[in-house]
């Protein structure tokens, strides 16, 4: 259940929807009344605008919760090497502490009662020497929601990602698949939610269907809070169905 003060979304990989997904579930849980807040503590990768690099996971997270905190508040690390969080702060002449990346989140929490962490690539990934996003996930100490793809091959990555968890003593809430194009669903879509929740023991809590009006890297959040909303199953997390949006 949703009851520590917060929740770390992670994912078996890169590119698999860890943003949408987050910014989804932050702006549904405002809906029902939360006081929301969320965090994307490193992001590797800034697109570059007229206004200079944009740490644009970040900014799709307040656009898809319906916040105005301060982007810097929300993502400290911006680091624009699309690379992982070890290499890319090398890039940068940084070194990325722990003790830090914990102050981070303090402030955001001093500022919320809830907050939706937004992790950086898969658990495995390096921060810095003696330092993955799985040691920073037990730092914070969040409950995990792992989002994976629906397709195949996601059995052998979510089975990973939940078992390198538990190694870590990290709870894991469940699973949210999430379609991050445009597809038909095949056996393997179909059948996958059993079997992972038969090889991992924990629950799929939905699977998030794409959309066209959804675009990270513009800011367009879209209809993502409602899909998510409506595919979730909130039983599982604590909640009752039908909330008051508002």
């Amino acid at each position: 259940m949703l009851d520590k003060g917060g929740v770390f979304v992670t994912g078996t990989d890169t590119g698999v929807g860890k943003t949408v997904v987050a910014g989804a579930l932050a702006g549904a849980l405002c809906w029902r009344g939360i006081d929301v807040g969320v965090m994307k503590p490193i992001q590797c990768g800034l697109t570059r605008t007229r206004r200079g690099p944009v740490a644009t996971d970040a900014r799709f997270l307040l656009e898809a919760a319906g916040l105005d905190d301060p982007l810097d508040l929300v993502c400290p690390h911006q680091l624009e090497a699309p690379l992982a969080p070890l290499v890319a702060a090398a890039q940068a002449g940084i070194e990325l502490e722990l003790q830090e990346l914990v102050e981070d989140l303090r402030r955001v929490r001093d500022r919320h009662e809830f907050v939706v962490v937004e992790g950086i690539g898969g658990l495995a990934a390096p921060i810095a020497e003696e330092l993955l996003v799985g040691d920073l996930a037990a730092a914070y100490g969040f409950p995990l929601i792992v989002v994976a793809r629906p397709g195949l091959g996601t059995l052998s990555h979510t089975m990973l990602t939940v078992e390198f968890a538990r190694q870590r003593q990290l709870e894991v809430l469940g699973v949210i698949l999430c379609w991050s194009a445009p597809g038909e669903a095949g056996l393997a879509e179909r059948t996958n939610p059993v079997l992972i929740e038969q090889m991992t023991g924990v629950p799929v809590l939905g699977t998030l269907p794409y959309s066209r009006e959804v675009n990270v890297e513009l800011g367009r959040s879209g209809d993502c809070v409602e899909r998510l909303d409506d595919c979730l199953d909130w039983k599982l997390l604590g909640f009752p169905a039908g909330p008051e949006a508002g």
